[in-house]
């Protein structure tokens, strides 16, 4: 194998492995767990709120349904999506709750536990099931 075949390879695998691991995210979710919590508080968990649908090149749907304090929200929105470094997915869509960086906890082919925070202590987990 000469020189330049061999680098070519070697970028081709990388290519496949860091792209590999956000096609894993490709397809429905149903949104299985949805929590919020603030410290010094009881927290909010919600189950079965609805579905992420992620999209290979970038773009999804959501289809939220649920009730938080007495207040139901739906969120039907298109969003974009990006995934970094297999630690981070990006949501981003306009007023949504979703719309923000999650930190990956759990990253399995069908099951995903992710966390994030608002930027006022709030912290939300989302687990996702296919």
């Amino acid at each position: 194998m000469n020189n330049i075949t061999l680098k070519l390879s070697t970028v081709l695998i990388s290519a496949t492995l860091l792209t590999s691991c956000s096609q894993r995210l490709v397809g429905t979710w149903t949104v299985q767990r949805y929590e919020t919590t603030s410290p010094g508080q009881q927290g909010v968990a919600l189950s079965n709120i609805g579905t992420l649908k992620f999209k290979s090149n970038g773009t999804g749907e959501k289809n939220l349904d649920y009730t938080v304090l007495g207040i139901n929200r739906q969120d039907k929105l298109p969003f974009k999506w990006s995934w970094s470094d297999g630690e981070y997915v990006s949501i981003e869509s306009d007023s949504s709750d979703f719309s923000k960086t999650w930190i990956i906890m759990t990253n399995k082919k069908k099951y995903q536990k992710w966390k994030s925070t608002d930027g006022a202590n709030n912290i939300q987990i989302i687990e996702l099931k296919k």
